[in-house]
């Protein structure tokens, strides 16, 4: 996926679009995705998990282990690198989409657009890339059946829930490809829309999908605040919580000539050249307070990840900042190079072409950390009414129905990058591409069990090291 070059004249037509998808068939049949490829010769997961560890926290490296050890699902969630290894090296139908990358269940979920209205989204682009649309199709569907099993559903309710997800992304598709261009880029799913799709699986999906709006839009910056500081000698401070929450003032103990107010300033005057200036001038208005460290997710524990608080009339106006650090995608040994400055920006702007709504300071940087290198992060808002929807406990049609909405906000996510014509057409109106990815979704959830297998044995017999919190 190229940047546009704007020529003059006609461009390709619809029924062109439309041959190019069909064409596409031709490379990989669409009862192709059905099969997983064996796995390639000497393929070591965690070897490939390792291989990431060496880039991370040492000290934090034994509790990414421990958090993916907890279940199959857990470790999906981890090991993104793993899938991209078992689909990059395949054919694929080169029908170029922004991709999340990591595009799992539980990497959708509510947050509030700039109007403060509450959306429905992608909320997850460490692995964000350009890619074959159907990679993110699959990562979602192999997740459904993995969470599914760690419910004890059945295959019946697991299949149920595969095909609500694909279908739902091939028919959204269809009326995205039906849609004029700005339209498609201003369709957004928002609270009330998930709602009523919750409506539909009866009173009790309905009422528990109002109670995570009204949690989602509870979760803001205030009471992230009041959650992580305290006051300390009369000044607003992070609450130290080690090895999750380690204030700066800690880690730069014994760094010789590292001061913390010129680490931090240097930090968001960094990331500030990255805001459009009327977000620049917004920032402007705090001051910056303190700074920690923090531990995040799963597949992410190990990356330096800092929050930063700052405060603007007085303490009583907080504001965290989350900076994350990124590093390549784990698609890019896979996928054309990608034109960025830095790994920062390609996770922004990728953020930018899938998402409906985003956040006012959501920004990159580059920065030479404690250590002394030079580092790649991205920054957005801590909290702000941000809410996923847990899988687990959830019956067989409250999956049905969290797998509907979000097939259907992925194929908006694509459409805005990728050629929502060209990619109905590859789909077309038939159910093969859906029973193509439920088996696939199957034969994946039994690698991932495999492969979380493999990692269990290699914490029982020493060769990793694990921590539990």
């Amino acid at each position: 996926m190229t940047s546009p070059s704007f020529p003059w004249g006609d461009g390709p037509t619809p029924r062109e679009r439309a041959r190019r998808g069909r064409a596409a068939r031709a490379r990989v049949r669409r009862s192709a995705h059905a099969r997983l490829d064996p796995p390639a010769a000497g393929r070591d997961p965690v070897a490939v998990l390792e291989a990431q560890a060496g880039t991370r926290v040492p000290e934090l490296v034994p509790l990414r282990y421990g958090r993916m050890l907890r279940s199959p699902f857990a470790f999906y969630r981890g090991a993104a690198a793993l899938m991209a290894g078992d689909l990059g090296p395949a054919p694929h139908t080169g029908l170029t989409v922004q991709l999340c990358g990591d595009a799992h269940v539980m990497n959708f979920g509510l947050f509030a657009s700039a109007e403060r209205a509450l959306v429905f989204d992608v909320n997850d682009f460490d692995e964000t890339h350009p890619g074959p649309f159907e990679w993110d199709v699959k990562r979602l569907a192999a997740s459904l059946a993995v969470a599914g099993r760690e419910n004890g559903f059945s295959a019946a309710e697991r299949a149920a829930a595969v095909r609500a997800a694909v279908t739902a992304y091939q028919q959204r598709m269809h009326r995205l490809a039906g849609m004029r261009t700005l339209d498609v880029w201003y369709a957004q799913d928002d609270a009330d829309e998930l709602q009523a799709l919750a409506a539909q699986g009866g009173e009790g999906i309905r009422r528990r999908a109002e109670r995570l709006a009204a949690k989602a839009r509870s979760r803001d910056h205030l009471r992230a605040a009041a959650k992580l500081t305290r006051r300390v000698d009369g000044r607003l401070r992070i609450i130290a919580d080690p090895p999750l929450i380690t204030p700066v003032s800690d880690l730069l103990e014994g760094a010789p000539g590292v001061q913390q107010d010129t680490a931090l300033r240097g930090l968001i005057d960094t990331y500030a050249q990255s805001l459009p200036p009327e977000r620049r001038q917004l920032l402007g208005r705090f001051r910056i307070a303190d700074m920690a460290r923090k531990v995040v997710g799963v597949g992410s524990v190990g990356t330096r990840c800092w929050i930063i608080l700052l405060t603007g009339r007085d303490d009583e106006d907080p504001l965290l900042l989350q900076a994350k650090e990124a590093g390549p995608s784990v698609l890019d040994p896979y996928t054309p190079a990608v034109p960025y400055e830095s790994q920062g920006q390609r996770v922004v702007v990728g953020q930018r072409l899938m998402q409906a709504a985003g956040d006012i300071f959501l920004g990159w940087e580059r920065v030479t950390g404690i250590d002394g290198r030079s580092r790649d992060f991205y920054v957005r808002q801590l909290h702000d009414w941000k809410g996923s929807v847990p899988t687990d406990g959830i019956r067989p049609e409250g999956m049905r129905l969290l797998a509907r909405a979000c097939g259907a906000s992925l194929a908006r996510g694509h459409a805005r990058s990728g050629d929502p014509i060209a990619i109905a057409a590859y789909l077309g109106t038939s159910d093969t591409f859906t029973r193509s990815l439920t088996a696939f979704a199957e034969t994946y959830a039994d690698r991932n069990g495999r492969d979380h297998d493999t990692l269990a044995e290699a914490a029982r017999t020493g060769r990793i090291p694990t921590a539990e919190e």
